[in-house]
């Protein structure tokens, strides 16, 4: 199998149902201009962090640095330092960058350029609606949990009521405070959504030793050296390339978790399968756009949209059995995402990473 395209294009279809992406503030969303609908979406650096997660490989270590004021005893967060090692592939793979004070900057762009996950089409996947209210609740064990009262002056907090205090003053005012809490106007995301990736493998495996624009620090670039890491030219410049052994064990892992990521949360209620109903994989991102994508139904009053999948693009296509529950006429095969998985060794191990240099005109 040869590839004489440095690039790699892939869109992915999922079914997410009654989910939530983002739980940090809630569902994030964006408001589409042309439909004026709420687009629930999971940002690109989420789909990034759980694509190197699926890697299942040994992360590098993280620098978290903080500061502790003495007079105001108060603590604040700093920027966090990766270690810059592309012998880790969370860093080979996802980039890095460490700037601090009286030290030299190094930068490593990531090879994988990744889209938001959104909704196929405006009207094919969004925030559901009306929004729900969460409850936290204790309320069957109330002797068992422990409720602190406290006083309020003005906005300042004051002493904690005692247990005759508060049993008075809920006496007093026939009130009760049951062991319950509540989370308002809480929105999940349904429907059809895609995502896209573009793979440049001119640096997939290549880190740049430019002393101009450093991507290694000096006594990094000797530990790649030292690791067998071969010195040779891209069409950015000289470079170290990542051993043949080392790559192939990457590409292996690299292709299973840009099928298999999951956006993956500690909220029992965010979960779903987020189910793949096709993927397109291309050398050309214009042909992925057309294989999987949203049209408008000419043949109803109100606007309407279905999902299509378009098997006349010059695009590798693998469908799932999923596809018919969606997508009307798609026949799907169990194996799809297994062959996808092949697909996308062949092509990364097909690129000629050593020779790239006897290419640049």
């Amino acid at each position: 199998m040869m590839n004489n395209s440095p690039y790699i294009y892939l869109r992915g279809l999922r079914h997410a149902q009654h989910t939530v992406f983002g739980v940090n503030d809630g569902q994030k969303y964006f408001t589409d201009p042309q439909f004026g609908r709420k687009m629930a979406y999971s940002s690109g650096q989420q789909v990034k962090r759980s694509i190197i997660e699926a890697l299942n490989l040994p992360f590098a270590a993280i620098t978290f640095n903080w500061e502790i004021d003495k007079k105001e005893n108060k603590a604040s967060q700093k920027e966090p330092h990766s270690p810059c090692d592309p012998t880790f592939a969370d860093q080979l793979l996802g980039g890095y960058m460490k700037a601090e004070s009286g030290n030299m900057t190094v930068k490593r762009r990531s090879p994988l350029s990744i889209s938001a996950m959104r909704p196929l089409h405006p009207l094919l996947g969004g925030i559901e609606y009306p929004t729900e209210n969460l409850s936290f609740d204790r309320t069957s064990h109330p002797e068992h949990h422990q409720v602190n009262v406290y006083w309020l002056d003005g906005k300042k907090r004051g002493a904690q009521l005692s247990d005759e205090e508060l049993s008075e003053w809920l006496t007093s005012n026939k009130r009760s405070l049951p062991n319950r809490a509540f989370i308002q106007d809480q929105t999940r995301a349904t429907g059809l959504f895609v995502y896209d990736i573009a793979i440049d493998l001119r640096t997939l495996f290549c880190v740049s030793t430019n002393k101009l624009e450093p991507e290694l620090f000096p006594e990094v670039e000797e530990k790649l050296r030292a690791e067998d890491w071969v010195e040779g030219k891209n069409i950015f410049g000289k470079c170290l390339i990542c051993p043949k052994e080392k790559r192939e064990k990457i590409i292996k892992k690299l292709a299973s978790a840009l099928i298999n990521w999951r956006v993956t949360s500690n909220q029992a209620r965010t979960f779903s399968l987020m189910e793949t109903v096709a993927l397109a994989i291309s050398d050309n991102a214009n042909q992925i756009a057309y294989a999987i994508r949203g049209d408008l139904r000419e043949d109803t009053e109100r606007p309407q949209a279905t999902p299509k999948i378009d098997e006349t693009t010059k695009s590798n296509l693998f469908i799932t059995p999923l596809a018919s529950s969606y997508v009307v006429g798609s026949v799907g095969s169990a194996d799809a995402l297994d062959k996808a998985e092949e697909h996308l060794i062949g092509l990364m191990k097909a690129f000629d990473y050593e020779n790239q240099g006897a290419t640049v005109q």
